[in-house]
């Protein structure tokens, strides 16, 4: 059997804007590199400015914690489940929120074996700002865009991705099933 390979499908992330014609249809690898890279420049930007604002050691897994940790609070198992880690990790990065001032142990009213993460004034503060910075990132596009673009873009995301793309975890795209 020939091991024949198409020369232009090799290497497809490396010839990124390969200099392709209006004319020529878009490659479908295209879309979802360039959704990584709107997620990825709003992120970058979201830290930074939070960085600027007083919380330079907020990362993005940190962020994705205190939203699984929720208003209500939730043990390591809820928050590893909503995360999509193991208990461990989960209970690794509630160390870290808890060592930065973001989040705290509490014991859980209802069950005193249990311990239960809650977010601090600090923790709502980050969360807070993070919010007010995703806005003006928003607002940036829509300068940039046309407030048109951004709405009709933001329909057409809304159309194609699923509800339960709205999901935490990332673990199955790397775990077998």
């Amino acid at each position: 059997m020939d091991n024949v390979v198409d020369d232009k499908k090799v290497n497809q992330v490396v010839g990124f804007r390969n200099g392709e014609s209006e004319e020529a249809p878009t490659p479908g690898y295209e879309l979802p590199l360039l959704l990584l890279g709107g997620f990825r420049s709003l992120i970058d930007r979201l830290h930074a400015e939070l960085a600027r604002q007083g919380h330079p050691d907020l990362r993005p897994a940190y962020g994705f914690a205190l939203q699984a940790v929720g208003p209500g609070g939730a043990t390591a198992s809820e928050i590893g489940r909503r995360l999509g880690v193991s208990k461990q990790a989960a209970g690794k990065t509630v160390d870290r929120l808890e060592a930065l001032g973001y989040a705290e142990r509490a014991d859980d009213p209802a069950d005193a074996r249990r311990k239960v993460v809650r977010i601090t004034p600090r923790g709502l503060d980050a969360l807070a700002r993070s919010a007010a910075v995703f806005d003006e990132l928003r607002a940036d596009w829509v300068r940039t865009l046309g407030a048109g673009p951004v709405r009709d873009m933001e329909a057409a995301l809304r159309t194609v991705v699923p509800p339960e793309a709205f999901r935490l975890d990332a673990s199955s795209w790397f775990a077998g099933s």
